[in-house]
């Protein structure tokens, strides 16, 4: 070949290489949110006391059930705890002291460093749905999930610009063994994404499997010294701390990785039906179970949590959107921040079957609610349909579509010299128009949020695209970005660790799927 053949090669090549990298998605991600506006506060100081004095004699009188967990027993009465039976009564003050000695705040570090994020001040961090043991789409309707689809959904969390977090159990892959899947799982958030993620909490051994796997990703010194899970330990509410919750609590804040532990009340079934004395019960719970991991291990990272919806008294169902659960957000952030401790709750919540208007009233009011009430890790933030029965593919966009809202909000108003146009209004002045002044040249590509989903069209022009409702936007939405989906750069011979790990812990006993 020719030097001169080998130019044109050359330069053909480079040529090739800036189409490329034109064509390519460009992947952004939001850095968490930092709030720049006031927190709701719905508490006044007498309220605040009241329910703190009523949650410590809830832990003094009546006590918590520490359930088939001896060594927790054990704990409890060398803390000096009044230990009788499985039932715990907590001197007062004590959880408070316990409690006192949690982080404020908190780094969880992700495997690409620029997707680390900060939880606890003034942070919000969001994450999407958990949990659901079915998914939803236009296609496909409402069907149990497969670990396709939580791959799925991993990918669009990933491709997400809003969402900072990957999550836990985006879905339930009910076509893998239950006492299995969870490997599956963390591979797909350890190697399809490169956020954050959580780790698995159905039995201490996977959560030990969680961490091994973690040691693999990230190096053995670097999860001893640092936090890489965020896992959620949910109170067995009123008053229950199951020995498997407990158990995976144990092994996470053993080796320093966080928890958030989180009663989850439904109120007027695993509640009183009154806000300040569910509000109570939850601090209750929430002190006994924070106080318990440091416990296990002082300083162990811990976020606060509250998971509390209300009850339809003539079906039972639970519902979301509603007042009162703002009430118990707002009251709960109140309370989390006098314990100097992160709070999680909140959440694109909804009962609704579909994604339609009861779907998106319900979820506006939940998700204004946690940006209001001081949230610092909203969990379900987008996905969640029927009640948290579903994932909802359609739905997942369209939330994390109006994630960027918050951003937005969070923000406050910028008072630069810049935002407050005196050359523009001096420019334009009395009857003219702001289109083509210079400040609005300057500024207009990011003066407004933008939805990248809903249709702002002129009806002629929608009507003529075929009249497309919003679940019909989000469907075509999220198959093209599954289609443009690039796996980020795992190193081959950590991939090939994670499998060997994975193949030896599926080999270790037969599938369950009960």
């Amino acid at each position: 070949m020719t030097e001169a053949a080998a130019g044109r090669r050359g330069r053909s090549g480079g040529g090739a290489a800036r189409r490329a990298e034109r064509t390519t998605p460009k992947l952004e991600t939001a850095r968490f949110i930092e709030r720049n506006i006031p927190n709701f506060e719905i508490l006044n100081d007498e309220a605040i006391e009241i329910i703190e004095r009523n949650a410590e004699t809830v832990l003094e009188e009546t006590g918590v059930a520490f359930v088939d967990n001896p060594a927790a027993l054990e704990r409890w009465r060398e803390a000096g705890a009044d230990v009788k039976g499985e039932r715990v009564h907590i001197p007062r003050g004590l959880a408070r002291r316990l409690c006192a000695t949690a982080p404020n705040r908190f780094t969880q570090h992700a495997r690409n460093p620029e997707r680390n994020v900060e939880i606890g001040g003034k942070s919000l961090v969001l994450a999407p749905v958990y949990g659901p043991p079915f998914v939803r789409d236009l296609e496909g309707g409402r069907r149990y999930a497969t670990i396709e689809d939580f791959r799925n959904f991993v990918r669009l969390g990933y491709m997400s610009k809003w969402l900072h977090h990957s999550g836990g159990t985006v879905c339930e892959p009910t076509d893998i063994a239950v006492n299995k899947r969870h490997l599956d799982m963390l591979e797909a958030h350890m190697t399809l994404s490169d956020k954050p993620f959580m780790g698995s909490v159905t039995d201490p051994v996977r959560a030990e499997d969680s961490v091994a796997m973690s040691k693999i990703l990230f190096g053995a010194d670097f999860v001893d010294q640092n936090t890489v899970m965020t896992s959620l330990i949910n109170i067995n509410s009123p008053l229950t701390f199951d020995s498997v919750m407990m158990g995976a609590l144990e092994v996470y804040a053993a080796a320093n990785q966080a928890c958030i532990i989180s009663p989850f009340i439904v109120g007027g079934a695993m509640a009183p039906v009154s806000v300040a004395g569910t509000l109570t019960q939850v601090l209750a719970e929430a002190l006994a179970g924070i106080a318990y991991s440091q416990l296990v291990r002082t300083g162990a990272p811990v976020i606060m949590g509250a998971f509390v919806t209300s009850i339809d008294m003539n079906s039972g169902a639970p519902t979301f959107g509603t007042p009162e659960a703002s009430k118990i957000l707002y009251g709960a952030g109140q309370l989390a921040r006098r314990l100097n401790l992160p709070f999680r709750s909140g959440g694109a919540l909804c009962g609704s079957k579909l994604s339609d208007a009861q779907s998106a009233y319900e979820t506006a009011n939940t998700l204004n609610a946690a940006l209001l009430g001081g949230v610092n890790f909203m969990l379900h933030s987008a996905g969640w349909l029927e009640g948290g029965l579903v994932s909802s593919f359609e739905k997942f966009v369209l939330d994390v579509d109006q994630l960027g809202v918050l951003h937005s909000i969070a923000a406050g108003i910028d008072m630069s010299e810049n935002a407050q146009a005196m050359d523009a209004i001096r420019e334009v002045g009395p009857g003219g128009h702001y289109l083509g002044c210079a400040h609005t040249q300057a500024n207009f590509k990011d003066a407004f949020w933008r939805s990248n989903v809903l249709d702002y069209k002129p009806f002629e022009t929608w009507a003529d695209d075929g009249g497309l409702d919003s679940s019909q936007l989000a469907n075509i939405r999220y198959r093209k970005m599954l289609s443009e989906y690039q796996a980020p750069h795992l190193d081959a011979g950590i991939a090939e660790g994670l499998s060997d790990f994975i193949a030896a812990a599926k080999a270790r006993e037969p599938d369950a799927f009960g």
